[in-house]
């Protein structure tokens, strides 16, 4: 297994010791030694990575380090990535709890908008934030042909006001959650982008859904407002944005989940969004 391993990595990056520690849909993650016996990753990426992950290195090039793991070198279908370590934000809040790892992300995500600042030209390949609200948009109009006043229906009207209203628009990792945010040599830093373009407020919101199997935590009202106060301080930006992009994320989630017949992850999804929903109407 070592050997096939070995073999499928491009032999100019001298790497050794290669060890399989995941495949997804898209990719299988490969650990290697550089030369100098550091821990880096590899992502080899299948057909499906190529066409939807390739541009999230331009997200990390852009940071170059800032926040997020380095790109260490690209060929054809291999990623070589800087090693973000082993440690999870997860692992943090499961051990020092939920706010205490509210506040470490928050860091993590001003240190990504120093990029923002420094205004780095940025490449035309990241989707655009309408664009990834595209299902929930069809669900919406579903519903409404069929008569239905349901919180589709609801939640898109408040997503086209946010999107025809965004602030700072520029690049979105899409996807951060406590598991893509690892500890390691240079703290806490951030991977796997889906490398978006529009409003921060939608990357930060997506704390709100996560972790994905603390359902304790994603649908209790009262850590939906306390998330809400801490973005609000620490960003400077009033927790309304974040509580609407909140909701309008997790009813985006519930609709990918309608569109794969799941309905059971549907209705984990629309949980959270009317634990959002709730804090939303106590500050109306």
């Amino acid at each position: 297994m070592v050997d096939t391993l070995l073999q499928s990595l491009p032999p100019e990056w001298h790497l050794s010791e290669p060890e399989l520690f995941t495949e997804t849909h898209t990719s299988r993650i490969i650990m290697v030694r550089l030369e100098d016996g550091q821990l880096a990753v590899v992502k080899q990426l299948n057909a499906n990575g190529m066409e939807n992950e390739l541009r999230g290195t331009h997200y990390l090039d852009w940071h170059d380090g800032h926040g997020c793991v380095r790109v260490l070198k690209q060929q054809d279908n291999n990623l070589l990535l800087e090693y973000g370590g082993s440690r999870t934000l997860l692992d943090h809040l499961n051990e020092h709890g939920d706010e205490s790892a509210t506040l470490i992300f928050t860091d993590v995500f001003l240190q990504l908008q120093q990029t923002f600042n420094s205004k780095k030209p940025i490449t035309p390949d990241f989707v655009p934030l309408r664009k990834q609200f595209s299902s929930l948009f069809k669900k919406a109009e579903k519903d409404r042909k069929a008569g239905a006043q349901s919180i589709f229906v609801e939640v898109a009207g408040i997503a086209d006001r946010l999107l025809n209203n965004q602030r700072d628009i520029r690049p979105l990792h899409g996807d951060i959650h406590h598991e893509n945010i690892l500890f390691g040599k240079r703290g806490w830093l951030v991977i796997d982008p889906q490398a978006l373009l529009g409003d921060p407020a939608y990357d930060a919101a997506n704390m709100f859904y996560n972790p994905v199997e603390r359902t304790d935590l994603r649908t209790d009202p009262k850590r939906v407002a306390a998330m809400a106060e801490i973005f609000e301080r620490v960003f400077n930006r009033d927790r309304k944005d974040y509580l609407e992009f909140g909701i309008s994320h997790a009813c985006l989630s519930a609709s990918w989940h309608e569109e794969d017949e799941d309905e059971e992850e549907r209705d984990r999804s629309l949980a959270v969004a009317i634990a959002i929903r709730g804090v939303l109407a106590s500050l109306a």
